[in-house]
């Protein structure tokens, strides 16, 4: 299937549920009284699934591809944050390590998709009419 819309994307789909997961940890009575945290870890989830559709948007691979990088490095950005939580016991370890490994493997899709248009050589939408498609987007070649 071709991606036409950002909303197309396996990647930004996965960003979008993982942000709300995030939003719902955030939620509870301990990590909800650190506005400081709490907005830094909700702000860089939602800066994963931002950065995919704004890059998408632009039309220009290479653009997209630097979007990417923004969002797998939000991905990062994310992990990190929730260690903070877990150190300050704002979340138990085990609650946060499914959501810390899901990011990780959201990152590794990011990869895939910024190796994959990287070797490509299109460049893009708003050059030609050339549309990613659900295998590059998990790192699949035929």
């Amino acid at each position: 299937m071709l991606a036409r819309h950002f909303e197309d994307l396996e990647i930004w789909k996965e960003a979008r549920r993982l942000t709300k997961e995030i939003y719902h940890l955030t939620s509870g009575p301990k990590f909800s009284k650190d506005f400081n945290l709490r907005g830094q870890v909700q702000s860089a989830a939602v800066s994963v699934m931002s950065n995919i559709a704004e890059g998408f948007e632009r039309g220009g691979n290479q653009e997209f591809g630097q979007f990417l990088y923004v969002a797998k490095g939000s991905c990062g950005e994310v992990r990190s944050q929730l260690y903070v939580a877990v150190d300050q016991e704002y979340v138990s370890a085990k609650e946060s390590e499914e959501l810390m490994n899901s990011f990780k493997r959201l990152s590794s899709m990011i990869g895939s998709l910024i190796n994959y248009l990287k070797r490509s050589g299109m460049k893009g939408a708003k050059y030609n009419s050339s549309k990613l498609s659900d295998d590059s987007i998990r790192g699949e070649t035929r």
